[in-house]
């Protein structure tokens, strides 16, 4: 899809505006519809000893968002069978200190564990043993593990060791060969290949900036440590947006991005939350999921629209000053060029199930049933009930959302094989309101309807 001249204008005013009034040494973009890139922009330059213009192909620091692939391969382990997220991470890393954290609660930042390492700044220092985080640590949690949302890059430190022991090899190394090299993405490394930019902090009051150390993160690694660039990064995010080439089911990227623990600041309303490995945000009604990263010298940001599909990545050299609403601007100038919508075209299969579809009643209340395409039903009506459902076998589908997630909805037929009624988790929904010849729980008064 090609976009418009002055969609593209607008994108990389903005993105030029951002360098210039922030002070970003320089700041790379890409945005992401219908699972591909759709434009990409950059301004400033790279500095350092190879300093050039930045550009698709050169690597930035993704700090965090490291975070997202490394929960994509405990969700493949989890899939495969491997482990369970209600296990305690000494089922399969026995005799640490942490052997009581739980493996959702790790992905999800529940469990309690401090929030960094005992020793020193594990960003600017180089990076030590397994072991020796593990003995860093002050004895105990935080907080009560599931209690709150309780950030810890320890604790992806934990699920990167869990990676290996599972594998029999490092967690880069499944890493490269289960989802880098299927996804094509050849510059997302642990240290940085050239071309890279170098990081940069950049005083507060006065235009000169502090080159930042990069080292081997060692055993934290797995929290912050990988290399990338627009081209990969946007393919990860299209990833996360939902066309994972077969590495991830639907189900489980639907359940990574689902909000288990509110990031709750007492008094305002909350507006972001922790799924498994992604965080989730609701700002002003625009739903997303995601990740932003941060290292010295680094910022980034990868966020997908929840509605429409639509993701982006941003990506800079520096320390501090990423504008925060970045992204999301992006995202709105994206919007204003209208997606390709494909022509309607009837349903061949939908004629199977024309004899379940209109008015269904849930006692007085009216309520319909829809057919959406693939065998797929909506019941709508009440807003606390309404549902869709999959279908999962003969005459019996599951819940997807609203009230009825993951309940079973049954079509009850009669002799002749005609729809009777509709049991939805016990709840009897029938053609009329109640129904005198249907099985209603606690039957239908001799009297029946009444002035």
């Amino acid at each position: 899809m090609g976009l418009e001249s002055h969609v593209r204008t607008s994108l990389d005013q903005r993105l030029q505006s951002a360098q210039r009034e922030h002070r970003l040494p320089s700041v790379v973009a890409g945005l992401c519809r219908d699972g591909e890139l759709v434009w990409s922009g950059y301004a400033g330059t790279t500095l350092g000893e190879h300093a050039s213009a930045p550009g698709d192909d050169v690597q930035y620091r993704i700090g965090s968002i490291t975070k997202t692939f490394v929960a994509v391969l405990v969700m493949r382990l989890r899939d495969a069978g491997r482990l369970e997220l209600t296990d305690p991470v000494g089922a399969h890393v026995p005799g640490t200190p942490v052997s009581e954290a739980r493996i959702g609660e790790l992905l999800s930042h529940a469990s309690g564990l401090q929030a960094e390492t005992g020793g020193p700044w594990w960003e600017r220092t180089p990076g030590r043993d397994f072991e020796t985080v593990l003995n860093s640590l002050d004895p105990g949690a935080r907080t009560r593990p599931g209690r709150r949302h309780h950030y810890s890059n320890v604790g992806y430190a934990v699920l990167g060791e869990l990676i290996a022991r599972l594998h029999g090899e490092p967690w880069d190394q499944v890493l490269k060969e289960t989802l880098l090299a299927p996804l094509g993405l050849r510059r997302t490394t642990p240290r940085p290949i050239e071309p890279h930019a170098t990081g940069f902090a950049v005083h507060p009051f006065a235009d000169v900036v502090l080159q930042e150390p990069e080292h081997d993160a060692g055993a934290m690694a797995p929290a912050g440590t990988l290399w990338s660039t627009v081209a990969d990064l946007s393919r990860w995010a299209v990833f996360l947006s939902g066309h994972t080439a077969g590495l991830l089911t639907e189900a489980t990227l639907a359940e990574m991005t689902e909000p288990l623990v509110v990031a709750d600041v007492p008094g305002s309303p909350w507006t972001e939350a922790y799924g498994l490995g992604l965080q989730t945000r609701n700002d002003d009604g625009w739903r997303s999921h995601g990740h932003g990263g941060s290292m010295p010298g680094f910022l980034a940001k990868l966020h997908c629209d929840a509605q429409s599909g639509d993701s982006v990545v941003v990506l800079t050299n520096a320390t501090a000053g990423l504008p925060y609403t970045l992204h999301i601007d992006l995202l709105d100038v994206l919007a204003t060029q209208p997606r390709e919508q494909p022509g309607w075209v009837p349903d061949a299969d939908a004629a199977a199930l024309l004899d379940v579809t209109g008015s269904w009643y849930w006692g007085p209340q009216p309520f319909t049933l829809h057919v959406l395409g693939q065998g797929w039903l909506e019941l709508r009506g009440d807003e606390r009930l309404g549902s869709r459902f999959r279908p999962d076998g003969s005459d019996r589908w599951i819940g997807l959302d609203g009230y009825f997630a993951d309940e079973p909805l049954r079509l009850i037929r009669h002799e002749d094989g005609s729809p009777a009624w509709l049991d939805v988790a016990s709840f009897r929904f029938t053609r009329s309101p109640y129904q005198p010849d249907a099985d209603i729980p606690g039957g239908v008064h001799r009297r029946g309807w009444s002035g």
